[in-house]
């Protein structure tokens, strides 16, 4: 079992209010990430509608000064869903406990989590749709009613013992919402997807992780970086980190928009933001099968990668980039892939679009 607990506090944070924060040039990447992000809601950069409607409901609990509903998170990695648990917390002035549900493969791992929360307690469970059936189940009880009932003994000598619960939050996050059971997703009173990012929100995050990492940005590199982030925060940042640290090397303390570009083509990131996977994927896909369907897994075998990784981290953003398409099939590249790799579009696909 797998638990982290985080006080309303984190790395980096030197008040309520992240304006005057500065970060630590020497953290490791992991603590860099989690000083990097929003402490509070208003922090929180673009998900205007979500941050509305969360707003609304945070504040509503706050009135009432009851637990805020379960809350569950929908959308592609990166685009927020831990951090907009965390801030949950913060804005509840609650503690944050955080889990993930491949780590809980016993009925006592998750009962032991949930009977040390206390009131207001906020839980966040990621990848909530891998949580095996059992845990599932005692999840039912304790998010509708508070309680949860355990079995003890084995045979003739087992029984069952009903545990009352505290109020808390269980504050899930999902990139595949429809593997979610319908017993499990009723359960949740509020429903948030996050969607993908223009280029000017992207612009506004690394502005931000630049002052707190006291790095000037100019406003062309950033939309540069921005452009080359697959729509997804953590990317930009990601990327942020990578310059940062050429420029660290070249002795440089101001990013510009030529700087960024050589720096990116060093990293293989090219003008849409593919990676040297995403634009082997294509290739394959034009190249080798004229364009496709190809069947997922033999593009996984082909570029020596797991389904998941290919299903959840590359197929979103190729998707909504126009890349390429998924049929009952398989995958298929488009016009616009081959276009931007210079290849040759095959005659047949064309016929087909």
């Amino acid at each position: 079992m797998a638990l982290r607990t985080r006080e309303n506090d984190c790395p980096g944070q030197a008040g309520p209010s992240t304006g005057s924060v500065i970060v630590r040039a020497d953290l490791p990447d992991e603590k860099l990430d989690q000083a990097l992000r929003p402490q509070l809601l208003a922090d929180f950069t673009g998900q205007r509608d979500l941050r509305r409607r969360l707003k609304v409901s945070i504040d509503a609990a706050r009135i009432r000064k009851s637990p805020l509903d379960h809350v569950l998170f929908s959308g592609p990695p990166g685009l927020g869903k831990t951090t907009l648990a965390a801030i949950i917390a913060r804005e509840m002035g609650s503690h944050f406990h955080s889990t993930s549900a491949p780590a809980l493969s016993r009925p006592g791992d998750l009962a032991k989590i949930l009977t040390t929360l206390e009131t207001g307690d906020v839980l966040f469970i990621d990848e909530i749709h891998r949580l095996n059936r059992i845990c599932e189940e005692i999840l039912y009880p304790a998010m509708e009613d508070g309680f949860i009932d355990l079995i003890v003994g084995e045979g003739a000598l087992a029984q069952s013992i009903k545990l009352q619960l505290k109020p808390f939050t269980l504050v899930g996050a999902t990139t595949r919402v429809g593997m979610l059971t319908s017993p499990l997703k009723s359960r949740f009173g509020i429903e948030l997807k996050l969607e993908f990012y223009p280029p000017e929100d992207l612009s506004s995050i690394l502005h931000r992780s630049a002052s707190l990492l006291e790095l000037q940005l100019d406003p062309e590199a950033s939309l540069i970086l921005a452009r080359r982030a697959r729509m997804t925060p953590r990317i930009a940042n990601r990327l942020l980190k990578r310059v940062r640290d050429y420029a660290t090397v070249a002795g440089l303390n101001r990013i510009t928009a030529e700087f960024a570009g050589e720096c990116l083509e060093q990293l293989g990131v090219d003008e849409m933001g593919l990676i040297e996977t995403d634009r082997r994927l294509l290739s394959l896909m034009l190249d080798r099968y004229g364009g496709g369907p190809v069947g997922l897994r033999t593009l996984a075998a082909l570029v020596d990668e797991d389904e998941r990784t290919i299903e959840e981290d590359h197929e979103p953003f190729m998707l909504r980039a126009g890349l390429w398409e998924k049929t009952p099939q398989g995958r298929r590249a488009t016009e616009l892939a081959a276009r931007h790799l210079g290849l040759e579009f095959p005659l047949l696909q064309k016929q087909l679009f």
